[in-house]
């Protein structure tokens, strides 16, 4: 490092940057009223700050109108429909600029003073400070003039566009996608505060001095007391920060009263995603953080089913759905059937099946959309009240074809048609169904090899255009738009998902490159305490402003001091660019375990900690949807879910989003098994695509690897074991009459403790041998359910007990499925009607019958059938939807015709339809 004239130089790589002392003050004599307003960027939601203008010159800002689709839970009307005209987003607009820039440097040790030339309405002092990790900018701000101000760093070094390999400002300006104005980004957006240039050689930047961005109280808009920006005056890339945001907090000043300020400046040898790990981890502390803080993740997974089957959790059984009341009154919302369908099979859980998954296995091959209304006037978030299914994508299909013995043909025929079609499921995202990731799905399916040189052809060229391109707008080759971070990546999870089929290191280092750039969606800053902090003041606990403008009620929850991590979301991401700035941390982190795994596959220690940092220790139940207005413990409670809609008020429940968390604690769990035994314990997994960032693998269906133990089967059920020790994960499996169990230490101790095996689910006879499989040792002794367990810290243990009885159960039920090549499916003209023949292994089968024509055209529809030709049985539907669900013997043929009554009283009567013969 060095000076050269009064700029400060930083050579790295055989490359020089000059940072100059050059800032800009902005002032404005009355407020400029800063206000988040929507960007009106196409493709992509997303806020921006603004401020008012009283010169129509400067007066840049337009928005287009919003329609009434976009609300529910995290859009804000005051941002979305307040007025807009007279305002500005360019910072620069923000106010009257004054430029300088340093007349004077003078050394002095480890530190340069600069002295700027006198000015009429303020008095400017700066000095740089060298130092490690980065030298730091410091200045002193004393106005002359009452008013309102801002001081801006300008001085970083500046790019053309095309000149950069990579750019990034938080929170959707990420590989070449460049902001068309100089938008500022509030402090409580950023996720490190900073922006970032990668020229090719070095990533450069400016970054905020942590203590500007407190751990408390939650960071907000209100509270943020600084910006940074990335576009420049001159439209060139360069960072920048200014603090205090014009009209923002501490910005009002009072003239002979000093504003101080520090930053660093960044010169780093590596790319954004390194830098930015860099940062998080030298600056903000960053690292494997988390334990389990109050119970064990198996718990917790215990207490969010056990809550999942209750009233409180809002599964309407008439509608095959969970009520979406946060969102939009009166609807449904399903993310998969494979949801509970691997809880059903992993947990023995028939009640999950019965009442859960095989509805909403009905549900997604019937509904056009996963948001279901029956209510046409209906317009949030775009709903659909038709019955053109399957709404379940294509891979969806290929999993339950392939779980039930590839007996229902039907899944198959399906499967083929939405490979050759375009749909919207969600919101109006349209999906192309001929693409690289449905091709991979395709060869499961139907093991045609064909399907799988298309996905290897169709991915490779998205590696070329996606991966090693940087992209430079918003849209993809996989999606249309971008509002959810997975679409703002390259779809690294299905990359993965390649990977695993074709073992082509590409595609896993491609994963990662995805991997990396999702983290800069993950909360890096503010830097966590070493300290105690008091939450629920006064025995009440936040209030979510969303939920109190509804008429929600406040919860109380006991004031209570608790280390500071425990609240921090820091590995959490915000909800979605369109919702960033009311959802600060959402607690649905499917991504976990996709980072942990490629993290493991690609020794990358810092997507491993992301991954546990964003799981481990957050809740002992389900905790709602996510952080918004102050740190609370209320989320972590167990008794937290087991409230009414209305008296729910801390934060949104999303009902849909319980058994995807679900799922997403066993994938967690089982790849946690997988990395800490090093391979050893594996199960092969399916994918549960779901829609949004709601991605997990699906485990269950096939069996699997666990030490020698070469064909075990995941089975676990409720509470199987207590453990007296919290900070143990475990999975468990069996093998004829062998247990199989794995622990995981959360903690950085070890543990020594006592585990109890549940005795109604397993039995024992007199004192039985447990063989310790990792760490290798020798063989200890059980006695009525009970051992002693030693798990060294970080890592894992695994024993297996022989000699045990675990009866058949569900489990075996579900997935004995010989061959069975008997009719499944018909098509019926009136109505449009479909039918469907469920073959559900040894446990059960059922008809499945639903019109795709509504109320518009038919007010009753009757079914009149017999089971295996025996006396024949009616059922009456007299409104829509118009669906018949008929449980039927056990390999039985079944036979059945229609009478549908329109809406003007003529009846019609279909011809016999015969399935199962």
């Amino acid at each position: 490092m060095a000076a050269g004239g009064n700029a400060f130089e930083i050579v790295s790589k055989g490359e020089t940057y000059q940072f100059k002392p050059d800032f800009v003050v902005i002032f404005n004599e009355k407020d400029p009223e800063i206000a988040l307003k929507p960007s009106g960027l196409k493709k992509v939601p997303y806020n921006i700050p603004t401020w008012k203008t009283t010169d129509n010159r400067l007066a840049d800002y337009s928005q287009q109108a919003v329609d009434a689709s976009v609300a529910g839970d995290g859009f804000d009307d005051k941002i979305l429909r307040s007025a807009q005209q007279n305002r500005t987003a360019n910072i620069y607009h923000a106010g009257t600029t004054y430029f300088l820039t340093a007349i004077k440097a003078v050394s002095a040790g480890d530190s340069i003073s600069y002295t700027f030339p006198a000015h009429p309405m303020f008095t400017l002092k700066a000095w740089l400070i060298k130092g490690l990790p980065y030298p730091k900018v410091r200045f002193l701000f004393t106005p002359k003039k009452n008013g309102f101000y801002s001081v801006g760093y300008i001085g970083a070094p500046s790019f053309k566009s095309d000149s950069t390999r990579e750019l990034w400002q938080p929170l959707i300006w990420t590989e070449k996608r460049t902001p068309p104005q100089p938008y500022l980004t509030p402090s409580f957006m950023t996720t490190i505060p900073a922006t970032l240039v990668n020229d090719g050689h070095n990533s450069i930047g400016v970054l905020a001095d942590p203590k500007y961005l407190p751990f408390q109280p939650l960071p907000l808009f209100t509270n943020s007391q600084f910006g940074v920006a990335l576009l420049n005056h001159k439209s060139l890339l360069q960072s920048q920060l200014f603090a205090p945001m014009p009209g923002g907090v501490n910005s009002q000043m009072t003239a002979g009263r000093a504003f101080e300020f520090s930053m660093n400046l960044v010169v780093d040898s590596a790319s954004i995603t390194k830098t930015y790990e860099k940062i998080a981890t030298t600056v903000f502390g960053f690292r494997d953080y988390r334990t389990n803080a109050t119970v064990s993740m198996n718990t917790t997974l215990d207490n969010l089913i056990d809550y999942s089957k209750t009233r409180y959790a809002w599964f309407i059984d008439s509608l095959k759905g969970f009520a979406y009341s946060t969102d939009v009154p009166g609807a449904v919302k399903n993310v998969s059937s494979l949801n509970p369908l691997e809880l059903s099979i992993i947990r023995d859980d028939k009640e999950m099946f019965d009442k859960r998954a095989y509805p909403l296995m009905e549900f997604m091959l019937s509904r056009e959309k996963f948001l279901f209304a029956i209510d046409s006037n209906q317009k949030i978030q775009s709903p659909s009240r038709k019955l053109r299914g399957p709404i379940a994508p294509l891979s969806e299909l290929q999993v339950l074809y392939n779980v039930f013995g590839k007996n229902n043909s039907f899944y198959a025929a399906m499967a083929k048609k939405e490979f050759g079609t375009t749909r919207i499921r969600n919101l109006d995202e349209v999906q192309k169904g001929k693409n690289w990731v449905n091709a991979m799905y395709m060869f499961k399916l139907t093991s045609d090899s064909s399907y799988l040189r298309l996905s290897i052809t169709l991915a490779d060229k998205y590696l070329q255009e996606r991966v090693y391109t940087r992209i430079t707008q918003f849209g993809d080759p996989l999606f249309s738009s971008n509002f959810f971070w997975p679409t703002f990546t390259n779809n690294w999870s299905a990359l993965l998902e390649l990977y695993e089929l074709t073992g082509q290191s590409r595609y896993l280092q491609a994963a990662q490159d995805g991997a990396r750039h999702y983290t800069l969606f993950t909360w890096m800053a503010p830097q966590i305490p070493d300290s105690l902090v008091t939450v629920n003041k006064g025995g009440k606990a936040p209030m979510y402003w969303y939920l109190k403008s509804k008429g929600h009620q406040q919860m109380y929850y006991p004031e209570e001091t608790v280390p500071a991590w425990r609240l921090s979301e820091i590995g959490l991401t915000p909800e979605s660019s369109g919702t960033s700035t009311g959802h600060r941390g959402i607690f649905m982190s499917t991504y976990a375990p996709w980072l942990l795994r490629i993290g493991y596959h690609t020794k990358d220690s810092y997507l491993m900690n992301v991954a546990k940092a964003s799981i481990v220790g957050r809740s002992e139940s389900f905790p709602g949807y996510h952080m918004n207005t102050e740190r609370t413990t209320a989320y972590e409670k167990a008794d937290f879910p087991l409230h009414e809609h209305k008296a729910q008020s801390v934060n949104s429940f999303h009902y849909n989003h319980i058994l995807p968390m679900a799922s997403m604690f066993i994938d967690y769990l089982v790849s946690d098994a997988y990395v800490k035994s090093d391979g050893k314990i594996s199960f092969p997994s399916d994918y549960i695509e779901g829609y949004t960032y709601l991605q997990n693998k699906f485990y269950g269906a096939k069996n699997g690897r666990f030490f020698q133990f070469e064909n075990a089967r995941l089975w676990m059920p409720s509470r199987l074991l207590q453990i007296d020790d919290h900070a143990l994960n475990y999975i468990s499996a069996k093998m004829g009459d062998t247990l199989l169990l794995a622990f995981m230490n959360q903690s950085g101790a070890e543990v020594n403790t006592r585990v109890s095996v549940d005795l109604s689910r397993v039995g024992f006879a007199g004192n039985t041998t447990i063989h310790n499989l990792h760490p290798s040792g020798k063989s200890t002794f059980l006695k009525d359910g009970v051992f002693q367990l030693h798990v060294p810290a970080g890592g894992m243990a695994a024993v297996a007990i022989a000699d045990v009885k675990i009866p058949t159960g569900f489990q075996d039920q579900l997935l004995h499925a010989e061959k069975d090549h008997r009719s499944d499916y018909a098509d019926i003209p009136e109505g449009n009607t479909k039918a469907l023949l469920f073959k559900l292994g040894s446990y059960a089968q059922k008809l499945f019958v639903f019109l795709q024509e509504d109320d518009t055209k038919w007010k009753k529809a009757t079914i009149s059938y017999k089971i295996n030709g025996k006396k024949e049985m009616s059922m009456d539907k007299n409104e829509y939807p118009f669906e018949f669900t008929i449980p039927i013997e056990m390999d039985k043929p079944v036979s059945f015709y229609l009478k549908l009554t329109d809406i003007n009283g003529k009846q019609i009567r279909t011809k016999i339809t015969e399935l199962g013969k």
